[in-house]
């Protein structure tokens, strides 16, 4: 298992090779793989969104290990944006905003994950708007995600909104089912284990709208697989995994409130 460097607080285990293209994703990631060739030249910002477990974190420290494969020695910093504020909040009570800025302000390629959690943190925004300009009048490269497009962010402030939407926004969105089906041939094979094709089938049919879900799943089935003393067949895996899909998330509606 690859650490995270305490540098750039990349983890080195997210990289373009293993993130499986689909057509929920290829735009994001056709435009990821664009600005790592043209660091802010194209695409800048670039702000990337989708629901949760669709994979932005993994794209997104893709493109700052591939910036750095590129080239050693161009400053890269992926930080979330609670980080962000934390340090921030921490640089004011020890007096060491001129500190904070310089180790934000430095950067070839500046990446904030869920920015949306910056929303409704005026003090934060307003250092993150400034941080933005700086990097930006000094063609640096910006990359952004969310849960949800700029304008669907409430509380943010209308000068981020209108930085955000100055660059490429793209979209990721729930994996096909040849997408999720990849997903799960390409970690089998990074686990070394051997699954029946039918048993993937049914894992990519059961788990159809979050990749990590879809992990989780198979995660679960090679336990069994471990400490199973015969081989596994279908059945065994849907007793496995039927407490998993046995609890339909409920949705709230006006009678029950």
């Amino acid at each position: 298992f690859a650490g995270v460097d305490k540098d750039t607080n990349l983890n080195a285990r997210y990289v373009f090779e293993d993130f499986i293209i689909g057509s929920s994703n290829e735009l994001a990631h056709a435009a990821a793989i664009s600005i790592t060739k043209n660091l802010g030249v194209v695409y800048n910002p670039l702000f990337i969104y989708g629901e949760v477990g669709l994979g932005k974190t993994h794209l997104l420290q893709s493109i700052g290990n591939e910036v750095l494969k590129l080239n050693k020695n161009k400053k890269v910093k992926y930080v979330s944006s609670e980080k962000f504020t934390s340090e921030l909040v921490q640089a004011i009570q020890n007096r060491e905003m001129d500190k904070f800025k310089e180790e934000y302000r430095k950067n070839d390629l500046l990446i904030i994950d869920d920015v949306q959690f910056l929303a409704g943190k005026d003090k934060t925004q307003e250092e993150f708007f400034h941080t933005f300009n700086s990097l930006y009048e000094k063609n640096k490269q910006i990359v952004i995600s969310s849960d949800r497009p700029p304008k669907a962010i409430p509380t943010l402030e209308d000068r981020l909104r209108s930085r955000f939407e100055g660059g490429m926004i793209a979209d990721i969105g729930f994996p096909d089912y040849e997408t999720r089906l990849a997903i799960l041939k390409n970690k089998v094979v990074k686990k070394g284990i051997s699954l029946p094709q039918e048993v993937l089938e049914y894992i990519a049919n059961s788990f159809q709208k979050n990749v990590r879900e879809l992990e989780g799943a198979l995660n679960k089935v090679v336990i069994q697989l471990r400490i199973s003393k015969h081989p596994l067949v279908l059945e065994d895996i849907k007793k496995t995994l039927s407490p998993t899909m046995a609890a339909p998330k409920k949705s709230a509606n006006i009678k029950h409130i």
